[in-house]
């Protein structure tokens, strides 16, 4: 089996991050290609670098298919250009996000997540409000520690600023289980599990998985309705190349 795990942004040192974190959970014999866009921000903080991270990851799906890819994870937390890509793709496509939401929702009856920047708050909300997963969260809470930062910041310090919210979470609101909200955190489930004595789920492992389940239950992206490969067209300029 190969599963692709897309990082959206552009970081070859995140990519290599998530990337370890997906070979750490899958089975032996499933074959992990980490990957990530020529093109596109360095980091995604926001709906503008969303939309243009999105385009970066439709060319690494189609090029994955190409290359005869089971299934594709895209490993960033705002699930950019998700429901795009299954319109190109016949395997399975998870997004991270949506990954460890139904991974949490099947262990505790409330969650909360853990993410970046406030200013991605809304996209949360909004990914929560999309998968159906709004009454299952507690909160959303913020490290307010920039995307690219994470490396710096160094592994002992994020974990305390990730356990501070997610002691806050599971004292006030009752959360039973703390939720990843980031690709750059792939690393850290363990050590903020042992912090704070919850759940801890990342979204990288999670996906991974379910592509795994998925890819041998036999299960391929449905080709009726919405998620039809996309109609035949041509398009112009730089975007020729997706002309089918």
């Amino acid at each position: 089996m190969k599963i692709q795990v897309i990082n959206p942004n552009t970081s070859r040192s995140m990519t290599t991050s998530i990337g370890r974190a997906a070979m750490a959970v899958a089975r032996p014999e499933t074959e992990i290609i980490a990957c990530c866009p020529q093109d596109g921000p360095a980091s995604i903080e926001g709906h503008f670098d969303e939309a243009i991270a999105a385009v970066g990851v439709l060319e690494e799906v189609r090029k994955g298919v190409a290359a005869g890819i089971d299934a594709h994870v895209i490993a960033c937390f705002g699930d950019p250009g998700l429901l795009a890509a299954r319109e190109l793709a016949r395997g399975p496509v998870i997004g991270i996000a949506e990954a460890a939401f139904h991974v949490a929702s099947l262990i505790c009856t409330r969650f909360a997540v853990v993410t970046t920047l406030t200013r991605t708050r809304i996209i949360a909300e909004h990914l929560l409000r999309n998968y159906g997963m709004t009454e299952h969260c507690t909160s959303v809470r913020c490290v307010d520690i920039a995307v690219l930062e994470l490396e710096a910041l160094g592994e002992d310090l994020l974990v305390e600023r990730i356990a501070e919210q997610a002691l806050l979470v599971r004292d006030q609101e009752g959360a039973g289980a703390i939720v990843l909200g980031c690709g750059g955190m792939a690393d850290l489930p363990a050590r903020v599990s042992e912090r704070v004595g919850l759940p801890v789920i990342d979204g990288v492992a999670a996906a991974v998985k379910l592509a795994e389940m998925l890819v041998e239950l036999g299960l391929r992206t449905s080709k009726h309705g919405d998620l039809a490969y996309p109609l035949a067209k041509g398009f112009a300029g730089r975007f020729g190349h997706f002309g089918l």
